[in-house]
Formats: structure tokens, C-alpha cells, sequence
């Protein structure tokens, strides 16, 4: 993995699928890893890499009309597209506060910006660009959650 919030350079679809299995080892129940990046940029595939790691066995495609396919392997994916939804208000409309709130998988939201700040805090950052060595290769930047770290002295006695 990059050090938090470092550019990776990927140059096919095969290796940018390898950085989202090697991410899945990282995140924990009910991580919600928030994909950002253009029409094309990779986002579905970076799904198909998590899906892989935790042993999908079936076609994980772009859930642009469904909004969102669940998955089962040795961890649930929720996969979530909002690309058609027009905010926060519409996506709740279709239960996606549920899978923040008590999903025990990974749930993987594709334009999860429409959310704005109903997003919780906790969500693991992944931005996807075009790279600079050719057609399939992509910028990957991984921007871990915030975890405050716990003190024992302040627990109290």
C-alpha cells in the first residue's frame, strides 16, 4: 500500500485490481471505502478487485441502473453507484443508510460525494485518475479514516 494519501501508478486494469485486493486486507467490518474519479476512471473495477479478494465468484459489473448489488464471499460487498441519484435526500430514499449503518461488509460507494456530508467520518478515500503511461493506467490515491487513538489514561479507573 502507499503511505495515506501518496499517488500509485497502476497500468492495467489487472494491477489496479491488485491495489483494491491488497486494500482489503486493510479495512475492517462495515468499512465504507468511497470511490471518486471521472465516467471511466476505474471505479468498478477497483469493485471487481475487492470482490475478487474476498472470493465473488460471480460478474461484479457497475450497478448505474440497479444503484446497488450485494455480494457474498468470505466478507458481504454492497456495491453502490449514485451516479444517477441527485443527493443525499434520494439515495436514503433507497436504503443506503442501512448499509452504512449496520452493513458488517465492505461497502463500496461509486460517486459517494452526492452524499456530502451525511458520509460518516470513518470512510476510507480512493481516488482514481488517468495516468500518464498509457490508456489503462491510473493514478490511485488511498486516504485512510480519521481513527482517534485511545488513551488509556482517559478511560478512567
Amino acid at each position: 500500500m502507499n503511505p495515506d494519501g501518496q499517488a500509485m501508478e497502476t497500468a492495467s486494469a489487472e494491477e489496479t485490481q491488485e491495489v483494491a485486493a491488497r486494500l482489503t486486507a486493510e479495512l475492517p467490518a462495515g468499512a465504507v471505502v468511497c470511490l471518486h474519479g471521472d465516467l471511466g476512471a476505474g471505479k468498478t473495477c477497483f469493485v471487481q478487485g475487492l470482490a475478487r479478494a474476498i472470493g465473488v465468484r460471480r460478474p461484479v459489473g457497475s450497478p448505474t441502473f440497479t444503484l446497488i448489488n450485494e455480494y457474498r464471499g468470505t466478507r458481504g460487498l454492497a456495491h453502490i453507484d449514485l451516479y444517477r441519484i441527485r443527493g443525499a435526500a434520494d439515495a436514503f430514499g433507497l436504503g443506503v443508510e442501512d448499509y452504512l449503518e449496520h452493513f458488517d461488509g465492505i461497502v463500496a460507494i461509486e460517486w459517494a460525494e452526492r452524499l456530502g456530508d451525511l458520509l460518516p467520518e470513518t470512510c476510507w478515500h480512493v481516488r482514481l485518475e488517468p495516468g500518464p503511461s498509457g490508456e489503462d493506467s491510473r493514478l490511485i490515491t488511498i486516504e485512510t479514516p480519521i481513527r482517534p487513538v485511545p488513551d488509556a489514561r482517559l478511560a478512567g479507573p
